[in-house]
């Protein structure tokens, strides 16, 4: 018989054999989701028996996380700003960080309620776009992907949020075929330095989409490219928030100001006090 406890225990242990982090949190995360459980099911019915064809499927889900794939990838899904999205191979794993940028945007507009016009460049899953469009009810919102593949995902994650008729997705080059009008930009452009991919952590350099994470030799090549389209995609007054990688603020604000916008300064920090969120205006 196989117990809850006992795949608990076992993958814990495994997990902790291969370095990773926090095994017993990651073991019980594994339990959680492959089963559907809560935390108190884990706690209060640990002894419960798992059924023979689960218990393999959960067998061979750690050792896949055992060998450095994300959770995410394993289950092909991740919560963000409390909404639940489904992931493709050419999405980015949506981080806890990135809600930096919601919270900078929300910040930015006060009146929920404003009949704003949203655009996300580099959508991925389309989080960011989803999030904004959950707090700002009477927002339209276009997402442009580089990737068909990300946009699919993206458009049907919209869908199944209840989202779609505020929203559309295209394929595109940054704002390649788009005219301006927006109050609100928003993107987590790939900012990783080409040289610096090879060190990555194991579940990011293996199992992210490069497209997502490459951003030329010194990271800011996709930054370049949104300081020459944002004076022409912004409304006068609007703002663009741009996620940054650690270190990069000073450099993607200098591109900013060249640029002709107004950098509303200090980025706005993540949780874990780096520089996140920069936001620029439109004078």
């Amino acid at each position: 018989m196989t117990t809850r406890t006992a795949l608990l225990r076992a993958f814990a242990a495994a997990f902790a054999e291969k370095g990773l982090e926090a095994p017993e949190r990651e073991a019980r995360a594994l339990l959680r989701v492959g089963l559907g459980l809560s935390d108190l099911d884990l706690v209060a019915r640990g002894e419960q028996e798992v059924a023979p064809v689960d218990a393999a499927r959960l067998r061979a889900l750690a050792e896949r996380r055992a060998a450095g794939e994300p959770l995410a990838r394993l289950t092909g899904r991740r919560e963000f700003w409390s909404l639940d999205f489904t992931l493709a191979p050419e999405t980015l794993v949506p981080r806890p960080e990135t809600e930096t940028l919601v919270e900078a945007a929300l910040a930015l507009f006060p009146d929920r309620r404003a009949p704003l016009r949203l655009l996300d460049l580099g959508t991925g899953s389309g989080a960011l776009l989803a999030a904004l469009l959950s707090e700002f009810p009477a927002a339209f919102g276009i997402g442009v992907d580089l990737s068909p593949g990300a946009a699919r995902q993206a458009r049907e994650n919209l869908a199944a949020l209840g989202l779609a008729h505020r929203s559309a997705v295209m394929v595109g080059h940054w704002a390649q075929a788009l005219a301006g009008g927006f109050d609100l930009v928003v993107s987590n452009p790939p900012y990783i330095p080409s040289t610096d991919i090879a060190a990555l952590e194991r579940e990011v350099r293996e199992h992210d989409p490069l497209l997502a994470l490459d951003g030329g030799p010194q990271g800011l090549d996709a930054y370049r490219a949104l300081a020459r389209a944002l004076p022409g995609l912004l409304v006068t007054g609007g703002h663009a928030v741009l996620e940054l990688g650690i270190g990069q603020e000073a450099d993607v604000a200098a591109l900013l100001a060249a640029a002709g916008l107004r950098v509303e300064g200090p980025a706005r920090c993540d949780l874990a006090g780096i520089a996140r969120a920069l936001i620029a205006r439109k004078p």
